[in-house]
């Protein structure tokens, strides 16, 4: 197992598109901060160029980090699953596969997460008006995004290593954490006792987590661990059994 890591490794850190994502999203960041910066400048009526505001981009955007995932998934489960066959003939098992993949590609993207997070909390202490308890807020918040970003990463994980395509993949991702909440809303409405259910779908969650947030109220909330959790077990469950048994071309 040590060995096959150690490849994987390799591969992972030769993978361009890691990188190019990487630079890009530090980039997005930096510019929000100048952008916000700058207009306040310019404009001292203006009421985002604070810190608060500028944190709020990274716990409204849930969603958006999670599809962002799928990038750093794929470096190892994109065409690199074309050398599976030979893996799996050099005696490497399923399992091990699995799951040195999965470790892999989400701790490069915790990895990034983190130092996104350092360098939005430097950018937002150096160039706005220091806001009681903005920080502290900003942690608290994000600690409860982890667990359902990182539910939709393994989501993906198990959606890629059972071939599915992008395009599926995408569109499951938005139904899960875009739109379930709505959905479910509709569906369960007539049924007394279940219509309320939708106020744990992983959408849901993460506007109440924002919305706490905004109002200086944040703090942990267990549910977002436990839905998270429960996301991720049946996905991971489901997904380690299927591909043990799926064929591999």
């Amino acid at each position: 197992m040590i060995n096959y890591m150690k490849s994987e490794t390799y591969r992972l850190l030769r993978k361009k598109g890691v990188y190019i994502t990487s630079f890009i999203c530090y980039l997005l960041i930096a510019a929000a901060a100048v952008i916000l910066y700058s207009t306040g400048k310019i404009d001292s009526d203006f009421p985002y160029a604070t810190s608060k505001f500028f944190y709020s981009n990274v716990i409204a955007s849930g969603t958006l980090i999670i599809i962002i995932g799928t990038i750093y998934n794929s470096a190892l489960t994109g065409k690199d699953n074309s050398l599976l066959k030979q893996s799996i003939s050099f005696g490497i098992s399923r399992k091990i596969i699995f799951w040195s993949k999965l470790v892999l590609t989400l701790g490069s993207f915790l990895l990034i997460c983190v130092i996104g997070m350092l360098l939005m909390i430097v950018l937002g202490e150096s160039l706005f008006v220091d806001e009681h308890h903005a920080v502290g807020n900003f942690l608290i918040a994000s600690l409860n995004m982890v667990p359902i970003v990182v539910s939709g990463f393994f989501l993906t994980h198990v959606l890629k290593m059972l071939k599915v395509g992008e395009a599926y993949i995408i569109i499951i991702l938005l139904f899960v954490y875009a739109f379930s909440e709505n959905l479910l809303r509709l569906l369960l409405r007539p049924f007394s006792g279940l219509n309320e259910l939708y106020k744990y779908t992983p959408d849901a969650l993460l506007d109440e987590n924002l919305m706490s947030y905004l109002n200086d109220a944040a703090q942990i909330n267990l549910t977002y661990w436990i839905v998270g959790f429960l996301i991720s077990g049946i996905a991971l469950l489901i997904g380690a059994n299927r591909f043990a048994k799926q064929n591999i071309d």
